[in-house]
């Protein structure tokens, strides 16, 4: 096991032991910056806009982000053992 995959672990194992919202906020808040910490609030926001079936220039305008982001979420979308859709089938539930 590489450094790289113990400390990938590690951080994977923080993560899913965090269940309060404002806890996880605040520990983002921390390891992110706050570029990151909203890059990722897009990128969660196109996905959820591109599952209900929007057009992706419409989505880019809403959120005002290039196509090339839009396109991004999409094909990782088009992978159905991806983490996007286990996500997504827990959010329906």
């Amino acid at each position: 096991m590489t450094k790289n995959t113990s400390n990938k672990k590690n951080l994977l194992r923080v993560l899913t032991e965090i269940t309060d919202p404002g806890v996880m906020d605040k520990f983002l808040t921390d390891i992110l910056t706050p570029q990151e910490y909203d890059d990722i609030i897009t990128r969660w926001q196109i996905v959820t806009h591109l599952v209900t079936g929007q057009p992706q220039r419409s989505i880019a305008k809403k959120l005002g982000v290039s196509i090339a982001k839009i396109t991004r979420g999409s094909r990782m979308l088009l992978n159905p053992k991806g983490g996007f859709h286990t996500i997504l089938t827990k959010v329906k539930k």
